[in-house]
């Protein structure tokens, strides 16, 4: 099993045990593969929810660059539900897994495809 494995195993028992969802792995699989080599990087591989220049560079990078959405107070609001989801407290709140459930949330999964 490499490394990149590894790490959708252990987004996959995330997404079971902190966030209690059952992952779709095809998807959690290309979710990661999207992220590139970020999830390599320890400090990269993780959302600062507490920050909110973090929380923009998701709301732009992401959401709006890659999964083809509109500007509107409702990113945020998608965003900061996927964070309690994922729960606040965590300390780890893996970038993968945040992407897999904005995805989710959107019905995105077509940007994937």
């Amino acid at each position: 099993m490499g490394k990149r494995d590894e790490l959708i195993a252990k987004y996959a028992d995330d997404l079971r045990n902190k966030c209690g969802m059952e992952p779709d792995m095809d998807l959690l699989t290309k979710v990661t593969i999207g992220c590139g080599p970020a999830i390599y990087n320890d400090d990269a591989s993780t959302v600062a929810a507490s920050q909110p220049a973090e929380l923009e560079t998701v709301k732009n990078n992401f959401l709006i660059k890659k999964l083809g959405l509109a500007d509107s107070p409702a990113l945020m609001d998608a965003i900061n539900s996927v964070l309690d989801t994922y729960g606040r407290s965590e300390r780890n709140k893996y970038r993968a897994v945040v992407y897999y459930m904005l995805t989710k949330h959107f019905n995105k999964e077509s940007a994937y495809a």
